[in-house]
């Protein structure tokens, strides 16, 4: 629960008996890899923060899969267009390997926002971050090269060393050929 502590208290300044209350409702949580804690049609409604392993969030069946997003450890994220609005996610969300969260649900989240203003304005910076990193995306799609998605894509060393070649082409939006002419362009 360290880890957890410590990212919390990179984003805001929290009392000891504040973040008492707000630790005592998460639960940990271990998926191997492979499994699952969301599935396409099903309703998010937990939050999660990675202790360590990774995870993608992907759409389609299991010959075309179109990885959107890989999230590895320290990272405290939701499945958004499903949890807020309540309705079915377009995503599966599953672990690329073996992968340790601390999950906590909306309905205590919602509480302890109302509750705990430092709390709130960790929600507040955390969904600030995260859009932050969307737009990034998006605009790095629109303006950047394959090989140049692919260049700033292995920056992240954490990343390289976890997600398989296949799964990079399709966050890069790329077919896996592509991506191997580009890997063989760069050497």
């Amino acid at each position: 629960m360290q880890q957890l502590i410590d990212f919390i208290k990179t984003k805001v300044e929290i009392r000891a008996d504040n973040l008492e209350i707000i630790l005592s409702n998460f639960q940990e949580m271990i998926l191997e890899k492979g499994q699952f804690i969301l599935k396409t049609g099903q309703i998010a409604n937990h939050y999660y923060f990675i202790k360590s392993g990774a995870l993608r969030f992907y759409y389609g069946d299991y010959e075309e899969q179109l990885t959107a997003w890989v999230i590895v450890k320290n990272e405290f994220f939701t499945e958004i267009s499903s949890l807020n609005p309540q309705l079915p996610t377009r995503f599966n969300i599953e672990a690329i390997e073996k992968t340790e969260l601390f999950c906590i649900n909306k309905d205590a989240m919602e509480m302890l926002y109302k509750q705990i203003p430092a709390w709130q304005e960790f929600g507040r910076i955390t969904w600030e971050n995260m859009s932050i990193r969307m737009i990034n995306q998006i605009i790095s799609f629109q303006t950047l090269s394959a090989q140049d998605r692919y260049l700033e894509f292995i920056q992240d060393k954490e990343l390289m060393k976890r997600v398989p070649v296949k799964q990079i082409a399709s966050y890069l939006g790329i077919t896996p050929n592509a991506l191997s002419r580009i890997r063989k362009n760069i050497k």
